[in-house]
Parts: structure tokens; C-alpha cells; sequence
């Protein structure tokens, strides 16, 4: 079956590629495994020198990969060129880091010598999204290549320019061939490869419901997994924050990456004393967000990935409001080429909506008025998802409380949630399990050894 790339700004098929056989599957496999013996004996010299050259490639190019972004998944050009300015950064951070964040760690026993050692698992199978093409990729590859694994991607089917060009990306580096490949597979041929002996672990950033499917094939065949999964980041804003500050935050928080990101604000939680003044507020700027073309450098929203996901997000607004949800702004399809959705505010709120218990996946907030510090926690935690949030007050003292009563894989006080390299990311709940970035991150595909001397 063909795999398409099609521009989501026009709706137009850009490229189409054929999708690999299973003898290329197999031989793909096959061929990482021998790339690994290899690999594994490398130094961290070595490493660290190639995986310097990625950051530099991708910097002296970021523009160029910018566009296949943009053409490929819409999000704004000047989005997209961060993005890869921030790959650049991991994969600088893991060259420089990772011999330190992998060291032999010496502990006093009855031994003579005893010492805990990190040794690489073989081949990590990655399943990526399409939201961050080019991030979620190369925020699991350098820790796991530099850890002395090998890499082999499924990315999502929309994406296969993204994908092509990561590889590309690593043999222009210099790194030996097989190191890191891609398999443009649909979804339908991902069960092959997770049973094949070769592949050690699996790594997935996508949907719960693709999660837990994933995660059952690793199951019967006891094998690692780490999963990023969904989200419904709480935004919460206390009586002290600075309002319109904290207003010009929420929209960027909302429609960054045109409202596609698992760790964007969606449930907008606000006191009531200042709850008016923040929905005027925020419903104003978020009718003055600039759409339009994604290669516009003054475009702030561009389109939703494909169709179908821009009928789901229009479907889970009408059933939100057919259940008594009020439409503050937006709430429609943009009448024009590609896949376009309004910026949207939706209010008076319940558990049994989409907009109050799913993830939305595109540019709409759920605003939801609260009392009190007390039931802010209580609908914050009240989701099955359990990623990110923010906390905006001046008093820091009781924000650092509050944190330690929010069930998330982390906590932002007056900041956007995101990703860093220094910091291990991830979430719990139905959000997901394991961690990727930092040590933490690193040491989630390697065989933790003891080693016991007499």
C-alpha cells in the first residue's frame, strides 16, 4: 500500500513512496543486528564525535528541514525551525553527557570490588508520531545510539519525507550504515516486527489506545517498552498571577504546534475571582490568532495534520456542546484550502464531555471555574491522564505545595510545560510510563549490570 505525503495546508499529495516488503523488513532487521555487534565495541569518543556532527548538520540546515515539517504536518515554518534547533541541542547535550551519565557506579559490599555497569540492549525499535517529526525521533535516538544501541523508526505514515531524512541525516554524519534506519511500514506490519527475536525494546510517543496495543504485543514477548502517550495538561491560575502576562501564555500553550501536542495546555483551570477578567481576556486574544499559510513567518496556527484528525476534533466540539458546553469563540472549520480549525474556547463544563474527559488534539481550551485552591487540585487530578501541568501564581511557596498534590510526570510554575534535555520527561496514568531525556532517560535501554569481585 502506498504511503502519501500530503501537504495539510492544501490538501494536496506532494510525493507518494512505496511501502517496504517484508523480505526488506526483515532485511533491515537483519542487517541492524549486525551493525550492532559493531556499534556496541565503539568508544564513547567515537560516539560523541558523530553525534556531533548530527547537531551540526542539523544546524547548518535547519531551515531546509524546517519546510519538509511544515510541508509534511503544517505547523508554523518558525515552529519547525525550533524544532530542529532543538534536536541540535539534544543531541549536543547526549555527545557531551553521555559518557558521565552511563559511568560505572562503585558500591561498598562484602565483595572485594563491586560496581554496576550500563551495557547497550541491541535494537531499539522507535514508533513515532507525526506531531514533532523531527523532536520525538531525536529526543529517543541520541541517548539510545550513544548508549551503544541501534535505532530502527516506524514513523507515522504522513510523515515519510521526516522519516527519510532523519536517516538521511545520520549517514551524512558519518555514522556506519544500519546504525539507524527507517521502515516506511504502516501500522499493520508492526506486530512482525516486534516479534522478531532482534528487536530488544520498543519506544513509542502516540495515543493511549496505540499504546496499550503496543504495549501488549511487547508484553507477550516480554520485552521493554516506554510509552508517552496522551495528555490533558491542567493550566491552573490563581487570584495572584499576573492576568495578562499569564493570558499571553495560554494561547501560545494552547495552539503551539496548532494545538497538536500532548503537553499543551487543554484544561484551563481558573479561581473565580479573576475568572472573568481571564476569560475576557483570553477569549480576546485567541480571536486575534493569526492563521494562514504555515510557511508564513507571521503565522501563528496553520492547519491540522489530516482530515480525519480535524473531523475527530470537530466531532468531540459538537458532542461537547450538544451536552451543554458553551462556545465562547471558534467552535467550526475554517472555510478555506487544507485542513483549518478556529482557535476555540469552550466553557460551563462537566464530566461526560469530550472537551472535559478526552485529550483535543488541535486548537481548542476547555476553561473550567473553580472555588479554590482545594477543588483547582481536585479537577486538575480529576482526568485519567497524567503528563504535564502548570501553575501560575506569584506565591511561590504555595505553588511548590500545591505541585506535590498534582498527579503529573511534572509540574511547570509560571511556564509552559515543556521538554529539556536535562530533565527526564514523561507521565503516568493512562499518560503513559517510563522516562525519556536526562539519566533517567538513557538508562531505560541499557541491561543495569552487577558485577561482583572476590
Amino acid at each position: 500500500m502506498p504511503i502519501q505525503s500530503v501537504n495539510p495546508a492544501t490538501g494536496i499529495v506532494e510525493k507518494v513512496f512505496e511501502e517496504y516488503t517484508q523480505d526488506q523488513v526483515v532485511k533491515t532487521i537483519d542487517n541492524s543486528r549486525e551493525a550492532f555487534q559493531k556499534w556496541r565495541d565503539t568508544n564513547f569518543l567515537t560516539r560523541r564525535k558523530l553525534l556531533k556532527n548530527v547537531a551540526q548538520l542539523l544546524t547548518d540546515k535547519k531551515e531546509y528541514f524546517g519546510k519538509i515539517l511544515t510541508l509534511e504536518m503544517g505547523k508554523p515554518i518558525s515552529q519547525a525551525v525550533s524544532e530542529v534547533e532543538k534536536c541540535a541541542w539534544v543531541c549536543e547535550y547526549f555527545s557531551k553527557n553521555a559518557e558521565q551519565l552511563l559511568c560505572k557506579e562503585y558500591i561498598s559490599t562484602n565483595a572485594s570490588q563491586s560496581y554496576i555497569c550500563f551495557e547497550p540492549l541491541g535494537i531499539i525499535l522507535a514508533i513515532m508520531p507525526w506531531n514533532f517529526p523531527f523532536w520525538q525521533v531525536f529526543r529517543f535516538a541520541a541517548p539510545a545510539i550513544m548508549a551503544g544501541n541501534v535505532c530502527i523508526l516506524k514513523h507515522a505514515s504522513n510523515v515519510p519525507q521526516c522519516a527519510l531524512a532523519i536517516e538521511d541525516i545520520f549517514i551524512k554524519s558519518g555514522f556506519p550504515e544500519n546504525v539507524f534506519k527507517t521502515l516506511l511500514i504502516g501500522s499493520d506490519k508492526i506486530q512482525n516486527v516486534i516479534a522478531n527475536p532482534d528487536v530488544k525494546a520498543v519506544t513509542l510517543t502516540g495515543s493511549e489506545i496505540t499504546g496499550s496495543l503496543v504495549a501488549r504485543e511487547c508484553g507477550l514477548k516480554l520485552k521493554k517498552t516506554v510509552m508517552e502517550l496522551g495528555g490533558s495538561d491542567p493550566f491552573i491560575v490563581f487570584e495572584d498571577a499576573n492576568i495578562d502576562e499569564t493570558v499571553k501564555i495560554a494561547v501560545k500553550a494552547r495552539i503551539i504546534n496548532n494545538g497538536q501536542s500532548c503537553i499543551a495546555a487543554k484544561r484551563f483551570i481558573v479561581v473565580e475571582k479573576i475568572y472573568d477578567e481571564f476569560m475576557n481576556k483570553f477569549t480576546g486574544l485567541m480571536k486575534n490568532v493569526i492563521i494562514g499559510d504555515p510557511m508564513n513567518l507571521n503565522t501563528e496556527l496553520g492547519p491540522i495534520a489530516r482530515e480525519d484528525l480535524l473531523i475527530e476534533i470537530d466531532n468531540q466540539v459538537i458532542n461537547s456542546v450538544a451536552k451543554g458546553a458553551e462556545i465562547l469563540c471558534g467552535g467550526k472549520r475554517i472555510k478555506r484550502d487544507g485542513y483549518y480549525y478556529a482557535p476555540t474556547i469552550l466553557s460551563n463544563l462537566s464530566k461526560g464531555m469530550p472537551a472535559y474527559d478526552d485529550e483535543i488534539f488541535g486548537p481548542i481550551a476547555s476553561l473550567i471555574r473553580v472555588k479554590d485552591e482545594n477543588e483547582a487540585i481536585k479537577i486538575a487530578n480529576d482526568t485519567r491522564f497524567g503528563l504535564g501541568a502548570s501553575l501560575w501564581t506569584s506565591d511561590l511557596s504555595k505553588a511548590q505545595n500545591i505541585a506535590g498534590k498534582i498527579e503529573a510526570g511534572s509540574v511547570f510554575i509560571n511556564e509552559m510545560v515543556k521538554s529539556d534535555p536535562r530533565l527526564p520527561f514523561g507521565g503516568i496514568k493512562n499518560s503513559g510510563y517510563g522516562r525519556e531525556l536526562a539519566i533517567y532517560g538513557i538508562k531505560e535501554f541499557v541491561n543495569i549490570k552487577s558485577i561482583w569481585i572476590k
